[in-house]
């Protein structure tokens, strides 16, 4: 396992330099071939309906461009009836989790002026669940943001080993990611779950980079949160960290808290599938 993941590192590393030559991508226009969106994202003449009203932005993880993180759960969005919207940013998702969280609002801004729309729901995985939470309570996305899904986000960070030498190397959002950090203590100061948003925590028990996986858990208000652990519904279900925007019961618990008024229902039992 430490070797499969000192090999994910190594290319995404490779990903994040060649990402450094283009810079962000917070406009609609296409920069380079990096940025080609998922499939179903970034139809920028897509008008939100009355069934669903916010567009969804999707947020990568770190070291992942849309393209691949959004693989699955874009075309599942798109084809449910959002407007979906997806970006590449932070140089690979490597720079500081405040300037991130600044593309991030530049973004839903450019995508409420496009759709219309007064607010966005936001997806996001591992760092893209986390930093979200970063605009929402510091950079005025209190209420700009209807609905937060974060899928195995580093929420209160991780205690993997290889986050620490990333971060002293060529990747300051692992160090912000790390368990105990300067910038996870400004962030969960006070309130976790700020009001404006409601907020749905997906977590899995097999997650091998947030480490332990209930540094993704959050605690607030039940009308505004709900943490759902995946084995919890569906206990064979494997699925890790890395692939987790893939698996069919994470997408069915992220289409339960879009379609619905408040956070998901944590009552929902999803269709576990593939022996789940």
């Amino acid at each position: 396992m430490r070797l499969r993941t000192t090999a994910r590192l190594l290319v995404a590393a490779t990903a994040a330099a060649a990402l450094s030559l283009t810079g962000p991508t917070a406009s609609p226009a296409t920069a380079s071939p990096l940025d080609i969106p998922p499939k179903g994202a970034n139809d920028w003449s897509c008008k939100p309906d009355s069934a669903h009203p916010q567009p969804v932005v999707l947020v990568n993880g770190t070291f992942k461009l849309m393209v691949e993180n959004w693989a699955a759960l874009s075309p599942k969005l798109k084809e449910a009836g959002y407007c979906v919207f997806a970006f590449n940013y932070g140089h690979g998702e490597t720079d500081p989790i405040p300037q991130a969280a600044a593309e991030l609002r530049d973004f839903v801004e450019a995508v409420r002026g496009a759709t219309g729309a007064e607010k966005v729901d936001l997806v996001g995985h591992s760092q893209g669940g986390m930093m979200p939470r970063y605009y929402v309570k510091f950079l005025g996305g209190a209420d700009k943001v209807d609905d937060l899904v974060g899928i195995v986000p580093s929420n209160h960070g991780t205690k993997n080993p290889l986050a620490i030498a990333a971060g002293y190397t060529f990747c300051p959002s692992c160090t912000d990611q790390r368990v105990g950090s300067d910038l996870l203590k400004k962030l969960n100061e006070g309130t976790e779950t700020p009001a404006g948003p409601d907020y749905t925590v997906v977590s899995t028990r097999y997650d091998e980079v947030v480490i332990p996986y209930t540094s993704a858990l959050l605690t607030g208000p039940a009308e505004h949160l709900t943490n759902v652990v995946l084995q919890d519904k569906c206990p064979l279900d494997l699925f890790m960290h890395d692939q987790a925007t893939k698996d069919p019961v994470v997408a069915q618990w992220v289409l339960n808290a879009l379609g619905r008024k408040g956070p998901a229902d944590p009552g929902f039992q999803p269709r576990c599938v593939g022996g789940a």
